[in-house]
């Protein structure tokens, strides 16, 4: 799986995004402008130390993207659209694209993917989730889909044992 931020503007989300596809294998890929550097403290307090471990890659603009990835089943997570997140079948090699905090994906993005455009429910009366909370809630999905392949499903505790 890979996750596209587009223009994200606060490092702390950025840095919880990136401990996420750390903690499942997932590429994540950055579309500039930033709105910040990612040599910032905190996208490294958010990260923790599992930045090093994190694939990321980076891209001028989404033309760019598009030109390296030309053949890349992208699923635009919006609250424009009209298809759930729950709704839809995610493949090993999606990749899942989020949008700048402040303002979402460009709907002139937007426009040429209105059949793999993804929302989570909500309220109406709420604009949008946190971005880092709404990257793992449809990254997970998509994982699930795939039985979480390659991820460790259970669990040991630390000092005790389970009782049997």
């Amino acid at each position: 799986m890979h996750i596209i931020l587009h223009q994200p503007e606060i490092p702390a989300n950025t840095g919880n995004i990136g401990r996420t596809c750390a903690a499942t294998k997932t590429g994540l890929h950055l579309i500039e402008p930033l709105g910040f550097r990612l040599n910032e403290k905190e996208i490294k307090r958010a990260g923790m130390d599992y930045w090093e471990r994190l694939n990321v890659a980076r891209y001028i603009n989404f033309d760019e993207f598009k030109s390296i990835h030309p053949n890349a089943k992208i699923w635009m997570a919006t609250t424009k659209a009209k298809h759930v997140y729950t709704e839809v079948s995610y493949g090993p090699d999606d990749f899942i694209m989020f949008g700048k905090e402040s303002a979402g994906i460009p709907e002139e993005i937007l426009v040429d993917y209105e059949k793999t455009c993804i929302r989570i429910p909500m309220f109406p009366e709420i604009r949008s989730l946190n971005l880092s909370n709404a990257v793992a809630i449809v990254l997970y999905e998509a994982l699930r889909q795939q039985n979480f392949a390659q991820l460790q499903l259970e669990g040991d505790l630390h000092r005790l044992h389970w009782k049997e």
